[in-house]
C-alpha cells in the first residue's frame, strides 16, 4: 500500500478527546480523508451534528474532510495511517480490536503519553506485543508522536514543534511529511523508546511541580524540580536503551517545561490541587479529561523498582497519590535526603 494523493489518502484518528480531535482537525486541513473515531455513539452523534467537539475542544470547526465515526472497522478500513489517541489503560483493548482491519503496510502512530500498569510496556511495545499475539501477516510499522503540544493551541494553528519517531528513519521521515504544516513543525527520530519515556514521565514531574506550586513554594523550587526531574527521566530512559540526546530535545526538556509550567496542563493541575489539600478522588471527579500521570506514576514506580533505578521525585509523587502521604511531608523527605554530587 503506497500513499495516495492528499485528497484520496485516508487517515484514521482513534480517540475523540481533545488531543485526538486537534490532530484530526490538523490532518483534515491538509485535505486528507480523516476518520475520527470515538467509543461513545452519542458523543459521535454530537460531533456530526455540531461539526465541532463542544465537550473537549469547543469552538474549533470541523472541515468537510473530517468524518466522526463510531464504527471501528469503518474508521480504520483502508487507512494508510492510524493515529492512536486513547488513554493508556484502554490502549491494548482498542488496538487489539482494530488490528484485523489494518491495511498492509499501514503506519500506526501513538500520540499517547503513558505506560501500561500491568505489563510496564510503552504504547509501541503494546502494539508490537498485540501484533505478535495475533500473528498478523500484514507489515505494520509502529511509531510515536511526542513533544510540547497543548491540543487547543495546535487546533488554533499556534506554532508548535513535535517529533515523530519510528525505528526506521525512512518511515519516520515519511510520516513526518504527513503531519507537517506551516504552523506544525515535525522532526524525525529513530529513538522511539526515548520519546515514549520522556512523554510518559514528564507528567509525573508535572504533578510534583504542581504540588509545590499548590503548597505556595516559589520559582526556585519549580526550577529545581524540573531540572532534577529531567535527570530522573534521563536515568530511566538510558537504562532502557534510549539516546541521551533525546532528553535535551522537544520530547524531553521541551515537553517537560510545557507540562510543568503551562496553565493548560492537566497533570500540573492535579498536583496543584493536591498541594492545596484536596483529595485525589475529588480532583478526578472535578476533571472531564484523563490526567495520564496518575496511572503512569504507579507503572513507572514499579518499573524503576524492577530496574533498580533511583528516582526520588517519582517515589514521593507515588507516596502522595497511592500511600496518602501529605504533600508537606513528601517535600520535607525529598529535601532531607543524603547530600549528593551533581
Amino acid at each position: 500500500m503506497k500513499p495516495a494523493m492528499a485528497n484520496n489518502l485516508k487517515i484514521a484518528v482513534i480517540g475523540a478527546g481533545s488531543w485526538g480531535t486537534a490532530l484530526g482537525v490538523l490532518l483534515a486541513q491538509k485535505k486528507y480523508n480523516v476518520s475520527l473515531w470515538g467509543h461513545k455513539s452519542l458523543h459521535i452523534e454530537d460531533l456530526r451534528r455540531d461539526r465541532e467537539n463542544r465537550k473537549f475542544l469547543a469552538n474549533i470547526p470541523f472541515s468537510d474532510q473530517l468524518h466522526p465515526e463510531d464504527d471501528l472497522k469503518q474508521a480504520v478500513r483502508g487507512a494508510f495511517m492510524v493515529v492512536m489517541v486513547v488513554p493508556s489503560h484502554s490502549y491494548r483493548s482498542v488496538f487489539t480490536a482494530l488490528v484485523p482491519f489494518l491495511a498492509n503496510n499501514c503506519r500506526v502512530v501513538s500520540a499517547v503519553k503513558g505506560i501500561e500498569n500491568s505489563s510496564l510496556m510503552t504504547m509501541t511495545q503494546i502494539m508490537e506485543d498485540v501484533l505478535r499475539e495475533q500473528q498478523s501477516n500484514a507489515t505494520i510499522e509502529v511509531g510515536v508522536l511526542s513533544g510540547p503540544s497543548f491540543a487547543i493551541e495546535v487546533a488554533q494553528n499556534i506554532p508548535t514543534a513535535v517529533t515523530i519517531g519510528f525505528e526506521k528513519i525512512a518511515v519516520a521521515k515519511e510520516v513526518q511529511k504527513l503531519f507537517v504544516t506551516d504552523y506544525f513543525r515535525v522532526y524525525a527520530s529513530e529513538d522511539v523508546i526515548g520519546l515514549e519515556i520522556s512523554a510518559a514521565l514528564k507528567n509525573i514531574i508535572a504533578i510534583a511541580t504542581g504540588v509545590c506550586d499548590g503548597l505556595g513554594y516559589g520559582l526556585n523550587t519549580r526550577a529545581a524540580l524540573i531540572t532534577r526531574g529531567l535527570a530522573e527521566i534521563k536515568r530511566l530512559g538510558i537504562a532502557l536503551g534510549a539516546d541521551s540526546a533525546t532528553f535535551s530535545g522537544l520530547s524531553g526538556m521541551g515537553d517537560l517545561l510545557l507540562t510543568c509550567t503551562g496553565s493548560l496542563s492537566r497533570n500540573r493541575t492535579v498536583g496543584l490541587k493536591l498541594g492545596e489539600g484536596k483529595k485525589l478522588d475529588q480532583i478526578k471527579d472535578e476533571m472531564s479529561m484523563v490526567a495520564e500521570g496518575i496511572k503512569t506514576t504507579r507503572s513507572v514506580f514499579d518499573l524503576a523498582k524492577k530496574l533498580k533505578i533511583e528516582m526520588p521525585i517519582l517515589e514521593q509523587v507515588y507516596n502522595i497519590i497511592y500511600k496518602d502521604k501529605t504533600c508537606a511531608d513528601a517535600v520535607k523527605d525529598l529535601l532531607s535526603r543524603e547530600l549528593k554530587v551533581e
